[in-house]
């Protein structure tokens, strides 16, 4: 199982393994206190799109086809995890507000799909 979580919202014991997604180490949060098994920076949006996002510049659909895109090259990395998440419970953490259009849960999508097509 896949799963997406703010990375401020306390963890659980279903959480399983945490990974952080994001590419940049989040604000406010010492390395010591965060909770996680991994930090996939391969797996996070380009630089250049996650400020076109920010910056509102794309709007949500723009940026997840131009993300799924970038993450066409990361196929094998993106396989390991989806092959995880099949034998047990990974937790996507992320530090964006807004919790439905993230660059978290476009990513939980295609890994699912990884691991559904394997």
């Amino acid at each position: 199982m896949i799963q997406c979580k703010r990375l401020y919202d306390p963890v659980s014991a279903d959480d399983g393994y945490r990974v952080l997604v994001d590419r940049l180490w989040p604000r406010g949060i010492k390395k010591t206190d965060l909770h996680y098994d991994e930090w996939c920076k391969n797996l996070a949006p380009s630089t250049e799109l996650r400020k076109a996002f920010h910056a509102e510049t794309m709007d949500f659909t723009s940026f997840s086809a131009s993300y799924r895109h970038e993450l066409a090259a990361h196929q094998e990395e993106g396989r390991q995890l989806a092959d995880r998440g099949s034998n047990g419970t990974v937790t996507l953490l992320y530090a964006a507000k807004d919790t439905q259009h993230n660059h978290a849960e476009v990513l939980a999508q295609w890994l699912r799909s990884l691991a559904s097509a394997g």
